[in-house]
């Protein structure tokens, strides 16, 4: 932009109000008002003929006298003050009267000098008010931007209000921030020491654009860990000066508090800023994979050759935790939530898609467990989905879900519901430890600390089979397996899936199988037709 017109541009305006024309010269030639950062746009004789000039051109401060011929400076400053309500007025009087002034306060006269006008005195009230207003005009400013930066951060192209004026560049850029490792580092900070945090990383990411003027920043917190920050270029630069803002940026990075960034591509339409703002922040993702402070389209393209994410088998992993909540095993529980990130981690999954996983495991688990008779899931666990921009980690994602896992635990462990489900899958895992063993049902129902009776009836209703026939399915089982992958005889297998007497257990493989143990081991020795 033309240095002259941008000077003209930022000049204060002003209109000089006296009947007397000498006088109005005289102020407008004495001072040098430039110098003050004004300009003299008029010079008006009464009150009528400044509100005419003050409709071809608004002024933002009026200079006039309180007596004149036709209307007065009371009068011209009531007018004001109801047409234009953020000028400001300074009134010249002649008469040290205590009811003028005390008038002009009420109209809301901004000063109030007395004549002979001392030339100091009124450079002073005059720079005083410029600087007041330019200071508001500022803050105003920054508040229009930041307000319109905001919605646009958080409502894309729904959000189709035009950029401020004080916004037009030649290139922009948008840059979105996290703290890193913010769970683990900042979760249990106070407020007050959270402010202060944000405050000194914005101050840090604003530092890129130190030294450089013909650059413009401006950030706004879209979360409570997602800083974005616009940056203006107000003219074109080289590609090489933008590599040195992104390394400057780099090491402001890595000041305390230490933070990753994500670059859009440059774009010169201040429209596309919306669009801008979800690629900076979706660059953020790869941080999890590449711990890179500054992560842009480079480094979108390098991953996006290596990322083929498999979706996760969601019944499999249902499975794994409800049967580890009901046996109620923290080892198990603490394994099928450990599996589920040894997965996440070698498919490459962003933190967002690994919620967005859970998520859906999640709905299908307290699905599983409501109808196994547990209350209070609804109120429980799972009500809000986990934040990602505050468990920014892989570790903190996992210690985030191992928490509601543990809660659904201790529900299951109190509830007062129907515990068939987990009784029975409880019972499995003991069966299956102790096969080998002489067992009965009363002592399976001894250690679950139930009635032989109910453990018989619930372990029938839930598994369609009697305690006996479930525990010689397993064993025979067992027993084939042995048969074809090991060279023991038969009699020594038998002791080894828990039957002492030899010829009890040849009866009962007959019977599961349809011959005997050496028939069977035989044919899978030769791969015989069993016809």
């Amino acid at each position: 932009m033309d240095n002259q017109v941008e000077e003209k541009r930022q000049l204060i305006k002003l209109i000089i109000v006296d009947d007397e024309p000498v006088i109005c010269q005289g102020l407008r030639y004495t001072i040098d008002w430039k110098e003050l950062g004004v300009e003299v746009i008029g010079e008006a004789y009464d009150g009528e003929e400044a509100l005419r000039l003050m409709e071809r051109e608004q002024a933002d401060i009026v200079l006039t006298d309180i007596r004149m011929d036709g209307m007065d400076g009371l009068e011209l400053s009531r007018q004001l003050a109801r047409r234009y309500p953020d000028v400001r007025i300074i009134i010249i009087s002649g008469y040290e009267d205590f009811y003028y002034a005390r008038q002009a306060m009420r109209i809301g006269v901004h000063d109030y000098l007395l004549k002979p006008v001392e030339i100091d005195e009124l450079s002073k009230a005059v720079t005083r008010m410029v600087e007041e207003m330019r200071n508001r005009s500022q803050l105003d400013g920054m508040q229009e931007i930041k307000l319109w930066l905001t919605n646009v951060a958080r409502n894309g192209i729904a959000y189709s209000k035009e950029a401020p004026s004080s916004l037009q560049g030649s290139q922009y850029r948008i840059v979105a921030s996290q703290l890193d490792r913010y769970q683990e580092r900042y979760g249990e900070l106070a407020q007050e020491q959270l402010d202060d945090l944000r405050e000194q990383w914005s101050d840090n990411i604003l530092q890129m654009t130190d030294g450089r003027p013909e650059l413009r920043s401006f950030s706004i917190f879209d979360h409570e860990n997602l800083l974005v920050t616009l940056i203006v270029a107000d003219h074109k630069l080289p590609a090489m000066e933008w590599e040195a803002i992104w390394d400057q940026m780099a090491r402001a990075c890595k000041q305390p508090p230490a933070v990753y960034c994500g670059v859009s591509q440059l774009y010169e339409d201040l429209n596309e800023t919306s669009l801008r703002c979800a690629e900076a922040a979706n660059l953020l993702n790869y941080y999890a994979l590449e711990q890179a402070t500054v992560l842009d389209s480079r480094t979108e393209l390098v991953w996006s050759e290596r990322r083929r994410p498999a979706a996760l088998d969601l019944a499999q992993s249902v499975q794994l935790l409800s049967t580890a909540l009901f046996k109620q095993s923290q080892n198990e529980m603490k394994e099928a939530v450990a599996s589920l990130f040894a997965f996440f981690r070698e498919q490459l999954y962003f933190l967002c898609e690994i919620e967005s996983a859970y998520e859906e495991l999640l709905t299908l688990l307290r699905q599983r467990l409501r109808k196994s008779g547990i209350t209070g899931l609804d109120s429980g666990v799972g009500g809000s989905a986990i934040d990602t921009n505050l468990f920014n980690t892989y570790e903190s994602l996992e210690q985030a879900i191992l928490r509601d896992m543990q809660k659904l635990f201790e529900m299951i462990e109190q509830s007062g519901g129907d515990r068939s489900y987990w009784i029975v899958e409880k019972s499995k895992r003991y069966i299956d430890e102790h096969y080998t063993q002489e067992l009965k049902a009363s002592e399976v129902a001894a250690w679950l600390k139930i009635t032989p009776s109910y453990f018989s009836y619930i372990f029938k209703q839930s598994t369609g089979k009697g305690f006996t026939e479930y525990l010689n399915e397993l064993r025979m089982e067992r027993a084939k397996r042995l048969l074809a992958t090991t060279h023991d005889k038969v009699f020594e297998i038998a002791a080894q899936v828990g039957y002492k007497e030899y010829k009890y257990f040849v009866s009962v493989f007959k019977t599961y199988m349809g011959m005997t143990p050496k028939k069977y081991r035989s044919m899978q020795a030769g791969n015989m037709d069993p016809g």
